[in-house]
């Protein structure tokens, strides 16, 4: 075999992201048709009848490059949370803003500080720029940000705080977070990584945007359109900071990261309030609803304030994953944050949480 060029010494230590089996594979694999998939923390719902029609309406525009400054859902965006255009970048997904933020951050030898378990995407960054993560381990699953604070080196430019947490479905309060924040030096930037806010319900969740309209300079706030909005396959997400700092990232932002049908189905998403309840509410009850079936299997879970539910299954979970696919139940084992014994799973609509929990009888049954 003729040899390659080398590449960058920094990412050979990357694992690559593994993401939720999807549909059509577990279809194509095991001949199953009828699959459901509580995997990746999806809106059972899917995406508002009004950004499905802005997407009809948009494809006959699709010969035209976007919009690169996102005009008007930024200007949407800026009138729903309190803020200015001037404040906001949006990105292909909120992952793709989380390696900006290495990009423009980062330089070999630097570190960024996470909590562990948490999202793999920010170790991923901090990797692919010759950064290194350091991982705080949760306590009772939460964000230890007294330990996380006490970690911060001069070496130390990130710090990423995923609230709530995947894949634990817990959450910092206020106190707490105003607390760390006072430890923070003005050099390390706080990302707020707020993927699931709109589930929450527990009222002392922190107004993290708060900090931006009064004008702190190290905090950077991050939103999607993947969950709640249930636009997933389009990948929008936003950033919301101070103007230095969206100004920082937008020298590293491809031109043109966010296409035109993803921008016309955003913006219709954001304004249907009545959508967005509704997605809220079936997932209330259906955590309602786990909760009540967990317990009655004699099954540890963690409380959520997400769409997803870390459960402990008191097994290899790999082997009680497998099982369930061949039920045409996808969920995600626990192993690849470092539970082996615990599943995540997304909470689903009425006939998919029951069938997967009669699953999940099932399969345990057999063990």
């Amino acid at each position: 075999m003729a040899a390659t060029p080398a590449c960058r010494e920094a990412i050979l230590a990357i694992k690559p992201y593994v993401p939720g089996k999807p549909i059509e594979e577990v279809q194509r694999e095991l001949g199953v048709k009828d699959v459901i998939k509580l995997a990746s923390n999806e809106n059972p719902l899917g995406p508002s009848p009004e950004a499905v029609q802005a997407l009809r309406e948009a494809s006959e525009r699709a010969y035209l490059y976007p919009d690169g400054n996102c005009y008007y859902l930024k200007d949407a965006l800026g009138d729903k949370l309190g803020v200015t255009a001037e404040n906001i970048i949006v990105g292909n997904g909120t992952d793709e803003i989380i390696k900006m933020l290495a990009e423009a951050y980062i330089n070999p030898g630097d570190e960024v500080v996470v909590a562990d378990p948490t999202f793999s995407e920010y170790e991923f960054a901090a990797q692919v720029m010759g950064g290194r993560a350091i991982k705080v381990p949760c306590r009772s699953f939460r964000h230890d940000l007294k330990a996380m604070a006490a970690a911060i080196t001069p070496r130390t430019r990130l710090v990423f705080i995923c609230n709530p947490n995947n894949p634990t479905g817990t959450i910092i309060g206020q106190v707490v977070l105003d607390t760390f924040l006072h430890e923070v030096p003005p050099s390390v930037l706080v990302v707020l990584d707020e993927a699931y806010a709109d589930y929450v319900t527990a009222e002392h969740y922190p107004d993290s945007l708060a900090y931006v309209r009064g004008g702190r300079a190290n905090i950077i706030v991050l939103r999607t359109f993947s969950k709640i909005y249930g636009l997933a396959g389009l990948r929008v997400g936003y950033g919301v900071a101070v103007p230095e700092i969206i100004r920082d990232l937008n020298r590293v932002r491809e031109p043109f990261n966010v296409n035109l049908l993803a921008q016309a189905a955003a913006l219709a998403a954001l304004g249907d309030e009545a959508h967005i309840r509704k997605s809220r509410e079936i997932n209330d009850e259906g955590k309602g609803y786990l909760y009540e079936q967990f317990a009655a299997l004699g099954l540890q879970y963690v409380p959520t304030e997400s769409n997803f539910i870390f459960v402990d299954l008191q097994r290899d979970s790999r082997k009680v994953f497998q099982e369930l696919l061949k039920k045409g139940v996808i969920v995600r084992t626990g192993d690849i944050f470092g539970y082996d014994t615990f599943l995540r799973v997304t909470v689903g609509t009425p006939r998919q949480n029951e069938r997967f929990i009669q699953a999940l009888r099932e399969v345990l049954a057999q063990a």
